[in-house]
């Protein structure tokens, strides 16, 4: 914790030590992506993409999941995604899943999350029953396939946001399911027309 204080302590000088004037953001925002990606900590949205504050507007949830489009039970995810689409204009979304993710592990595996009650209650609401991995026996502990399959699953949820699917019929919003690897730093995207993912 005192290495985090330090560093946020210190963050204005560091700003201003490289030209970068936050002053400019206190008229508003403008991000041109929606990064939706999980809660892990290995996984940085802004280092990855090199965005700059203002830049990119994230959602992080357990298992990058995107819950069904539903107002009358609304969810933070919910309000968040529609915000960035009818009100920041976001051109793009990128869904991102990463490797050795434990929520999409545990759905892979069937692990008993009976002593985690809220996790295994957002993935039952969130997820079909089993995370629709039942075919895939042979993953390894990075739970790929598993996870790029989570991905497009949960980018096929979002196109179900009457929002989403307005814009990008449009053609105002691009819509964007990447892989990322930890343990390499590689990132891989979903190409619809093969269903593969292929490095970025």
């Amino acid at each position: 914790m005192r290495q985090l204080i330090d560093h946020t302590r210190s963050f204005r000088s560091r700003c201003d030590g490289v030209g970068r004037d936050l002053r400019d953001l206190a008229g508003g925002q403008r991000p041109s992506a929606m990064f939706i990606t999980c809660s892990d900590s290995r996984v940085v949205p802004t280092l990855l993409t090199g965005a700059e504050p203002g830049e990119l507007f994230e959602l992080r949830t357990a298992g990058n999941i995107v819950p069904a489009y539903d107002p009358a039970d609304a969810t933070g995810e919910m309000a968040t995604i529609e915000y960035a689409v009818s009100v920041l204009e976001v051109s793009d979304i990128i869904l991102c899943g990463h490797s050795h993710c434990g929520a999409v592990g545990a759905l892979a595996r069937r692990e008993d999350l009976r002593a985690l009650p809220a996790v295994r209650g957002w993935l039952d609401r969130s997820v079909p029953t089993g995370g629709d991995f039942h075919d895939l026996d042979d993953f390894g502990p990075d739970v790929a396939r598993p996870v790029q399959r989570h991905v497009v699953a949960q980018l096929e949820k979002l196109r179900g946001y009457p929002c989403v699917s307005r814009a990008a019929g449009e053609g105002r919003l691009g819509l964007h399911a990447w892989y990322y690897e930890v343990h390499t730093g590689a990132v891989q995207t979903h190409h619809v027309s093969t269903g593969t993912f292929s490095s970025l």
